[in-house]
């Protein structure tokens, strides 16, 4: 005998079988195959949304801390360097690189020797901002993981990490 829950995530149920049931005491549990779409689905829909809550209190973007958070890891970047690493495609990379310019938060600098590269790197209110970010998200990532034991969450990682391995293998070599 197991229990059911049943959870709403931003006032809509979750998709994921195992957590879309009604409210009762006790049920049986049938063996069916987990649907593994749906609850990864659920988990990154409700943690994006909560982590883009904890963003936009600065007026920021998920994908604007990204862009932050990149160029805090190396001294300085070029939007072509950032476009290779974010998940977007260049010129949307160069219309976020210009909003957070004008927030004064990147610092635009041409090279002596070759005027066509930008270089791109943090001001020191976009360091500020991006390490406060940082402290807040780790805030919110230890309220989602209150009252889970360190041995569900290496289970957890663990499992994440099977499956993107089995993912790896299955994936056709380029």
């Amino acid at each position: 005998m197991a229990y059911t829950v049943s959870i709403r995530v931003g006032g809509k149920g979750v998709m994921c079988p195992e957590l879309r049931t009604n409210h009762s005491d006790e049920t049986e549990t049938d063996a069916s195959p987990v649907d593994l779409a749906a609850c990864v689905g659920d988990l990154i829909n409700a943690y994006a949304k909560g982590s883009a809550q904890q963003m936009h209190l600065d007026d920021i973007s998920p994908v604007e801390f990204s862009l932050l958070k990149a160029c805090m890891e190396r001294r300085e970047s070029t939007a072509t360097d950032l476009a290779e690493v974010l998940p977007v495609d260049a010129s949307r990379i160069s219309r976020i690189v210009t909003g957070l310019v004008k927030k004064g938060l990147l610092i635009r600098r041409r090279l002596r020797n070759d005027r066509r590269i930008v270089m791109l790197r943090l001001s020191e209110q976009g360091k500020e901002l991006t390490s406060l970010l940082d402290r807040r998200l780790a805030a919110y990532n230890a309220r989602l993981t209150e009252n889970i034991g360190e041995e569900d969450l290496t289970t957890f990682r663990s499992v994440i990490l099977k499956i993107l391995a089995n993912q790896a293998a299955i994936e056709p070599q380029a």
